[in-house]
């Protein structure tokens, strides 16, 4: 069993940058791939960028590549999001996932889910 709780939503203008942060419980954490997502209001949520249990291997959604960096520290439990040249269309609550595998799930379906963080851009 894996809990995750996101922080470090907020409200921010356009061009500007926020991190968030997504710890996990668990001793076995270092094994799951973990995905961030995110929901806009009256929109289906969608996948953002993934990440391997090694931190080796990351993949994006093409409207964030360049400006969102996914990392990890195993040490800490804790996956990152680095959220840079925020847009309006960024505004959403944004939600972490981990999947029991070294890899992420093609199909984004995670096993574990946290509450999720607001993040409001600006314009």
């Amino acid at each position: 069993q894996v809990q995750l709780v996101e922080s470090g939503g907020g409200l921010v203008q356009a061009g500007g940058s926020l991190r968030l942060s997504c710890a996990a419980s668990g001793r076995t954490f270092s094994s799951y791939a973990v995905g961030w997502f995110r929901q806009a209001p009256g929109k289906e949520r969608e996948f953002v960028a993934a990440i391997s249990w090694s931190g080796g291997s990351t993949s994006y959604e093409d409207s964030v590549k360049g400006r969102f960096t996914i990392s990890r520290d195993n040490a800490r439990h804790t996956v990152y999001l680095q959220m840079n040249s925020l847009k309006p269309e960024d505004t959403a609550v944004y939600y972490c996932a981990a999947h029991d595998g070294l890899l992420p799930p093609p199909t984004h379906e995670y096993d574990y889910w946290g509450q999720g963080t607001q993040v409001t851009v600006s314009s």
